[in-house]
């Protein structure tokens, strides 16, 4: 019978080569198509499966899906397709119309649409019974996005082949190609110019139950990372740049009236900015980006309710000085030892004169400041210590001075850390 039936689909190809090919010879195949080709039935169909990436179209952080362009390619032998090339004037292999073929049905297991393949594809018979069957697929699979990293980050994505109805006892899955040569000419081939590109791909074959039914498949992992030059620019560049310059106006004395506007104007701006530049980021997730963004924006509020504060206190202490904490007190000196932000008023006008403060003018002891010692209760008002209105001034205004010079570190210590995390991601 097998014999039978081999002899029977053996191709009579004589004058293909002078008249073109007869489709009542290849009737008999074409009416088999509705079966999986075999003899033995106990011999499983082979398919051999490799594609080429051509392009990554979508990545939907959202809804977790990857949209790629794929050429699927898929080669099995047909055991009643045969003929012999020397009586069709060396002919070895000839198109058909695949409708008229059996097809394998391979699909994608992550795959979320249903697999539209364009009409009138063809696939070429060989004189040994191979076809080989090519087909462009656009597939949305689901894959497991994590953008924490953005836009410096990698991800990887798995493609599965596998039969819908043929288990492993009928239908086995192999490879055309190795790995290597899959990756290599996706990466030719994939579009350069596009937000994603392709790190590499490796493979495993599994054998798989569902229910009771035991199939074979290939699992192909994708691992792709996103090109980050664009969002560096447009998101990382320009809020770097108005971090700098919030961090500059600290240059600006504390008492100048225009300090405070000019940071406001900074902070409307970079919250407008932040409006502007909404679409570039993930519709979901909480990535690493937003952190950063988040940051700047609390540091420029910070440094504007600190500017209104220091303003105020200089106010203060010009006019009425309020007493300083003992505690406060002691810490300042603490900190600041023989380094003062602002020399006092008395001791740049007398710099150099060797005046003691009782001989600076307008700056007297404390009994002839109100034309007694200080009382207990002003003793207590002023943290305890006897300290003139000229002291508690000064004190004031070096207070002030000290957190400027906190906060004006504060912005270099967070944009060097911001720069030194872009290169490290970058180039990781």
């Amino acid at each position: 019978l097998e014999g039978k039936w081999a002899n029977a689909f053996t191709i009579n190809c004589s004058g293909f080569d002078q008249y073109g090919v007869n489709p009542a010879v290849l009737q008999a195949i074409f009416d088999q198509k509705d079966f999986r080709p075999f003899i033995n039935y106990s011999i499983p169909t082979h398919v051999n499966i490799s594609f080429t990436l051509s392009a990554i179209l979508e990545v939907n952080v959202q809804l977790q899906l990857l949209t790629s362009f794929l050429w699927v390619k898929m080669i099995w032998n047909n055991p009643f397709i045969s003929w012999n090339p020397k009586e069709c004037g060396n002919i070895n292999k000839f198109a058909v119309t695949a409708e008229n073929l059996w097809l394998p049905d391979i699909f994608i297991v992550e795959s979320t649409d249903v697999d539209q393949i364009p009409e009138g594809l063809s696939a070429y018979m060989t004189h040994e019974g191979d076809i080989v069957y090519n087909k462009p697929a656009r597939i949305t699979s689901v894959c497991s996005l994590d953008i924490f990293y953005f836009p410096f980050d990698q991800q990887n994505c798995t493609l599965t082949f596998s039969s819908f109805i043929y288990t492993a006892e009928t239908m086995s899955l192999g490879m055309d190609r190795e790995v290597w040569e899959i990756v290599d000419t996706s990466r030719d081939i994939v579009f350069r110019q596009g937000e994603w590109e392709l790190l590499g791909i490796s493979k495993a074959t599994l054998k798989t139950f569902v229910g009771s039914r035991l199939f074979d498949r290939i699992a192909f992992f994708l691992a792709i990372r996103r090109r980050p030059s664009l969002y560096v620019i447009n998101l990382l560049v320009p809020s770097s740049f108005l971090i700098a310059i919030d961090a500059l106006s600290f240059y600006l004395p504390a008492e100048n009236e225009n300090r405070a506007p000019f940071k406001i104007t900074l902070l409307l701006g970079y919250n407008v900015f932040l409006l502007r530049m909404s679409d570039l980021l993930p519709a979901s997730g909480t990535p690493l980006i937003s952190v950063y963004f988040a940051l700047c924006l609390s540091l420029m509020v910070v440094s504007l309710l600190e500017t209104i504060f220091i303003t105020h206190l200089l106010h203060l202490a010009t006019t009425q000085p309020p007493p300083m904490p003992r505690w406060l007190h002691s810490l300042l000196l603490y900190c600041t030892g023989s380094r003062r932000c602002y020399p006092t008023a008395h001791q740049k006008e007398n710099k150099g004169l060797g005046l003691t403060p009782s001989h600076l003018p307008g700056l007297k002891e404390p009994g002839e400041l109100v034309g007694k010692e200080p009382g207990p209760r002003e003793a207590k008002r002023n943290g305890g210590s006897e300290l003139t209105r000229a002291q508690l001034t000064d004190l004031w205004m070096e207070f002030g001075c000290r957190m400027d010079t906190f906060l004006f570190r504060l912005y270099l210590l967070f944009l060097a850390s911001s720069v030194i995390t872009v290169i490290v991601l970058w180039n990781t």
